[in-house]
Formats: C-alpha cells, structure tokens, sequence
C-alpha cells in the first residue's frame, strides 16, 4: 500500500512537471527571442485575413486570449494574473489605462503579441499563436476588453 501511494504521488508529480502545459515555460522572451521573432513579422498579412462573421472573430479572440493571455494579464486585462515565472510573479502592463501605449496602434500591437518582449512577454508568434491567433486576440483586447473597462469605470466613478 505504501509503494502504491509512493508510485501514485511520483506520477502525479512527473504529471505536473512534464505536462505544465502552459507555454510561457516553453516560450523565451528576451533580446535573442525577439531577434528571432521580428524578421519573419509581416504586417500586410493582417489586411489579408478574412473571418465569416464578427462573432467568429471575437469568439477566436477570446479563446486565445483565454488559452495564452489570461494567466499573465488577468481576466480583465489590467495586469493582475498573478502569474509566476522563474520564482517571481510577472507584472505585465494593464490594457486598460487611457495611455496604453497600443491604444492607437493595432499594428505595434499585433507585431507585440508576435514578437514578445525583453520583459518577459513571449513570442507567441513563432511558437503558438498564428497570424490569425494574433489578429484576433489583438481585436477582442480592443474591442471587449477595454471598451467593457472604460464603462464599469464611468459608472462606478
């Protein structure tokens, strides 16, 4: 019985080590992960993308952003995900201050979400994330994110 306890919590373990699944540990972010994730950034393939509806757009958005966002950022976007990497908690940037530096800049924001960041941002472009991945999760941050922001705010304020 005891072996069979051992062997059950080793697997376990093994299980939660080998399958942790979430791709910011496989994904780099740094100088040399941006390097490589800049050059093959093409920004006219945004105009090219086609999707049948603007619910199938959003509905993509949100499930990347769910599936790759939302640990880091939060469910909101305003930075509180919690998540930790490398033993410290990352403290990624809030979408939904006024002054966010993408605001007005859909393509800095989609070459952002491809290429990552020396902050700790992954480059989700070259592992994990397709061109249409990013043009719809940059849509749904824009679109539903924010806007959903901005009302709570004026009405509680």
């Amino acid at each position: 019985m005891r072996r069979a306890m051992f062997l059950l919590l080793s697997l376990a373990l093994l299980g939660t080590v080998a399958c942790g699944s979430d791709n910011q540990s496989r994904l780099g972010s740094g100088a040399a992960t941006i390097g490589m994730a800049q050059p093959p950034f093409d920004a006219t393939v945004f105009d090219t993308l086609t999707w049948q509806s603007s619910q199938q757009f959003l509905a993509h958005g949100k499930a990347v952003f769910e599936a790759n966002c939302k640990k880091c950022h939060g469910p909101t976007g305003g930075g509180e995900g919690g998540y930790i990497y490398g033993g410290q908690s990352l403290q990624p940037p809030s979408w939904l201050v006024a002054d966010w530096r993408f605001a007005d800049d859909p393509i800095g924001l989609r070459q952002y979400i491809y290429s990552g960041s020396v902050g700790g941002m992954p480059y989700w472009g070259l592992v994990g994330a397709d061109y249409r991945d990013v043009d719809a999760v940059a849509n749904y941050i824009v679109e539903v994110l924010r806007p959903t922001y901005g009302e709570t705010v004026r009405e509680g304020g």
